[in-house]
């Protein structure tokens, strides 16, 4: 849904939402209790710091604002992008390199119009069409944090954009067509569950910039929000989060969702991908509630193209879907079952498995060729990976086995194409 990121209520205040209406306080009020249960150790810094860091990991903000080896919040992550690269910026309190000059006002304004204290517009590789829905008290909070931590001397790395991507004021344009200021305004007619799950999905959250389709221009579409896309250059798969029940959550539990965000595993399968890193960094470390109001949230989100996403069963009687049936006996048999059921939660189930099925095959080709590990998690301190068959397996051979478990046990995937697998042999693994 990177990326990614999202977070303790007490018994009264869910009887106090059946009969009021839940208000930005609320909201609020949910990220204090969560410090509050969390915060019960030797941590002495102010309550404002403590919450901060909770909120930034909602918002995932180590994740891009790290260098692989760099330091904390130091930025120069290169983030590859159809127009060119980019680079996330130093937010480290240093006052020459980073925010430290910053005051609350000038982070909030940031925030909430996605424009920088010397008026530069943010490109939105930065994810101001959701931070903007973020509270006052909120941003307060995650400045104070960041605030706090070691400045880094270190300049932000220049963006390397093509021509006429390189162009700031072109965001003009994009803003008209995408960015819409404006604090998340909770739903009078839903609970505060649901209207907490919803501000962390909408805003720190920022889901839909991984799953919703982005067109090339760099945005979105209104209906497509959380329907699932193509991640650009990285070229994983974010599938839809919707009540979509071919490709999305519509035949999940609660406590499904629950596991995969927190866990990174689940009995319907596991995190992998970009999804992985949003899961280590931030969803692990939020409260029950909280990601139980997220999935609560999620939950409700309506498919809005109904109707089978994927065809009838292939046919089963071809060479190619022999030839994978010996390559699955072989290779994957022993983890996921001789019918693909799998051993929950860590070797997750093949048959009937969305992911598996879903339109797009480029998910199960990636795992074929690269392997992957779930996140070690707090309750997932041990994942079980597997191991890539890239090296062993030939264009032919790997389009075979994912023809296989694509079509196998009544499977509604498409059969793929040795092209297809040899395209996503250059896809980055990062």
């Amino acid at each position: 849904m990177r990326p990614i990121l999202f977070r303790v209520v007490h018994l009264f205040a869910l009887i106090f939402a059946l009969t009021v209406a839940p208000s930005s306080s609320m909201l609020s009020a949910f990220a204090a209790d969560a410090v509050a249960a969390a915060g019960a150790g030797a941590d002495t810094r102010p309550d404002i710091v403590k919450r901060g860091e909770y909120l930034a990991r909602a918002g995932d903000c180590i994740a891009c604002h790290t260098a692989p080896r760099g330091k904390m919040f130091g930025g120069g992550l290169a983030m590859d992008t159809p127009f060119g690269t980019l680079y996330s910026p130093n937010i480290s309190p240093d006052a020459q390199y980073g925010i430290g000059a910053w005051s609350p006002d000038a982070f909030f304004h940031m925030m909430r119009t996605g424009i920088t204290p010397d008026g530069k517009l943010l490109y939105p590789a930065m994810p101001i069409a959701q931070y903007t829905k973020v509270t006052r008290e909120d941003s307060d909070a995650i400045f104070a944090y960041l605030q706090s931590v070691p400045p880094v001397r270190e300049p932000s790395h220049p963006q390397q954009l093509k021509f006429p991507f390189n162009q700031r004021k072109l965001l003009l344009g994009w803003r008209t067509l995408y960015f819409r200021e404006g604090e998340y305004k909770p739903d009078p007619t839903r609970s505060v569950e649901w209207n907490r799950g919803a501000y962390l999905v909408e805003g720190l959250g920022h889901c839909t910039l991984c799953h919703t389709k982005i067109n090339l221009l760099g945005g979105s579409s209104q209906r497509d929000q959380f329907a699932g896309g193509l991640i650009p250059v990285q070229n994983w798969y974010a599938p839809s989060l919707t009540s979509d029940k071919d490709g999305g959550l519509g035949d999940w539990s609660v406590k499904d969702i629950v596991d995969l965000l927190q866990a990174g595993i689940s009995d319907r399968g596991a995190v992998y991908g970009p999804m992985a890193e949003v899961t280590y960094h931030s969803l692990q470390y939020m409260t029950d509630d909280d990601i139980k109001a997220m999935a609560a949230y999620l939950k409700t989100l309506p498919d809005r193209d109904p109707g089978r996403k994927a065809g009838p069963s292939a046919p089963t009687n071809t060479r190619i879907f022999q030839l994978g049936s010996q390559i699955y006996a072989d290779k994957c048999a022993l983890c996921h079952g001789q019918n693909g059921e799998g051993h929950v939660q860590h070797y997750p189930p093949l048959a009937h498995n969305q992911s598996i099925e879903m339109n797009s095959a480029v998910n199960p080709i990636r795992i074929v060729l690269n392997g992957g590990f779930p996140p070690g998690t707090q309750r997932n301190a041990e994942p079980y990976g597997m191991p890539p068959f890239g090296q062993e397996l030939n264009d032919t051979d790997a389009a075979a086995v994912v023809t296989y478990i694509r079509t196998a046990w009544g499977n509604h995937g498409a059969p793929v194409t040795d092209r297809e697998v040899n395209e996503l042999r250059k896809a980055p693994l990062h």
